[in-house]
Parts: structure tokens; C-alpha cells; sequence
């Protein structure tokens, strides 16, 4: 189980409690028309990436603290909505899905051009948005945070809880949260 207990986000105007089961897809979402990059930020924070204000996050119990954080990530998967430039890169270059896969926390899982394909292909959705979904899959992680998927792949989703893991996206699109198991409103 995945737990925020009255966490509070700089800059945020309240404090969220929430909690993500094994099995179920749960989804972050506002009110407002734009969803805007809020709450990708508590993705961020369930990866220990965002400073928490207050409150605790833990994975299964165990408090998510920043000597924990490195540890709780190998038990993550993270599907962003695109690839982009964070922090103080002046020149960004989107690295390619073997890049991804090269990564010294993706080593141990072999990749095949065959088996990306096949995977993006159960994602139910094509491009960019697919081959980062298809990858946070193959992963295969406990825990599987997406920013913003495409009505699409819903179905993909609810395999990958259906298959015991925990699931968190963010979406504000109304068939994306209506395909939700449990809504948080940010």
C-alpha cells in the first residue's frame, strides 16, 4: 500500500491523505480545466523527488525519508506524460528507450526491439506516449506512477493492477477518471 498522510507540498494550499491499494487504479485529479504541472508534482513526491512540508509518504508501512528514497524508487516504475528537460539543462536531448533501458536501476532487464514492440502495442495507444508507458511495464516495478495517460490505455492500466501492483496516475480527462477505481481530488 501506498500512503500520504496529511502531506503538505510547498506551495500548495492544503494537505492531501490518500491511499493507493495493490489491485486498484487510483487517480490524482482537479476540478479546474487545466491540470497544469501540480499534480505531476505529488507523483514526484510519492518518488521522494519533491520536498515534503509536512506529513509522511511510506511504501507497505515503511516511511518514505530522503535516506529511504533511492531504496523506495527501485520499487517504482514512472511513466511521464512526455519526456522534458527538468532543472538546469540548457540543451535537452530525449534519450532513446534502450538509453532508458541502459540505466544502471533498468540493467537487469534485457530489451528486445520485439518485445518493446509487443508491449506497446498492449499499451493500446501508439507514439511517444505508448513507448513510455510500454517501458515503465517492462519494468515490471510494484508500484506504477503515470502523468497524464491517454484514455487508451486505461485498459493496459487495470492489467497491471489486475496483476497486483499499485497504480497512481494523474488526469484530469473526464474517461480517464470515470475508468479510475478510487479518484483523489487534488
Amino acid at each position: 500500500m501506498l500512503e500520504l498522510n496529511d502531506v503538505l507540498l510547498r506551495g500548495e494550499p492544503r494537505t492531501l491523505s490518500m491511499m493507493a491499494r495493490e489491485g486498484q487504479l487510483t487517480c490524482l485529479t482537479r476540478t479546474s480545466a487545466v491540470l497544469a504541472d501540480t499534480p505531476v508534482r505529488w507523483l514526484h513526491a510519492m518518488m521522494g523527488f519533491e520536498p515534503v512540508v509536512a506529513g509522511f509518504i511510506s511504501i507497505d508501512g515503511e516511511p518514505l525519508t530522503p535516506r529511504s528514497a533511492a531504496k523506495m524508487r527501485r520499487l517504482m516504475a514512472f511513466a511521464p506524460n512526455a519526456l522534458e528537460a527538468v532543472g538546469e539543462i540548457n540543451v535537452y536531448e530525449p534519450p532513446s528507450v534502450q538509453d532508458v533501458f541502459s540505466l544502471k536501476a533498468n540493467s537487469q532487464l534485457a530489451i528486445s526491439n520485439g518485445l518493446l514492440a509487443e508491449e506497446m502495442r498492449r499499451t493500446g495507444i501508439t507514439g511517444a506516449k505508448a513507448q513510455l508507458l510500454a517501458v515503465a511495464g517492462l519494468l515490471n516495478r510494484h508500484i506504477l506512477l503515470v502523468d497524464r495517460p491517454l484514455a487508451g490505455s486505461l485498459s493496459y492500466l487495470h492489467q497491471q493492477a489486475g496483476a497486483g501492483k499499485i497504480v497512481v496516475i494523474t488526469s484530469n480527462d473526464n474517461d480517464v477518471v470515470r475508468g479510475a477505481d478510487n479518484v483523489v481530488e487534488l
